[in-house]
């Protein structure tokens, strides 16, 4: 079966239970249709991994390029073991989404090395708002539970 039309969220392993992890979630308010859907992927899985809702951050930030700071911010705090970015740039007609996309991406990703703590890039990169809600709870799965499900699995490292 292709992936396109496949629901991702159907995970392989069982959730893995982490009733003491501290998580942080640092998620965009741009295109807040599909982050709160993502956040509230995110916190399902969490809930499931019997994370305690005391233990999970979570900060707000304008746009998916703040991510960055934000996940930053998260993971140099000692009381959290994981940190879980959620966004979603969706596809227009000029080169922004290629600069915004690269910039989260590399930014994230620097994070996570400079912290050595997973910080899982949940940020969706679509060409259209169809194809994001599919994958923001939609034919796709959800994939803010895909990015929690990565960060308890990650924790095991």
């Amino acid at each position: 079966m292709s992936s396109k039309d496949k629901n991702l969220s159907e995970f392989d392993y069982a959730v893995p239970e982490k009733p003491g992890s501290r998580i942080g979630i640092a998620v965009s308010e741009w295109n807040t249709e599909v982050t709160s859907a993502l956040l509230n992927g995110a916190h399902e899985i969490l809930n499931q991994a019997k994370v305690d809702p005391n233990n999970v951050v979570t900060l707000s930030v304008p746009g998916s390029y703040e991510l960055i700071l934000a996940s930053q911010r998260l993971a140099q705090r000692d009381d959290i073991d994981a940190v879980i970015t959620l966004g979603c740039v969706i596809q227009g007609e000029t080169r922004h989404f290629d600069f915004i996309c690269d910039a989260v991406a590399n930014g994230i990703a620097q994070v996570n090395l400079k912290y050595d703590k997973p910080v899982i890039f949940g940020v969706l990169t679509p060409d259209n708002q169809q194809q994001a809600l599919d994958r923001a709870g939609g034919k796709h799965g959800n994939k803010g539970g895909e990015a929690a499900y990565t960060a308890l699995r990650m924790l095991d490292l």
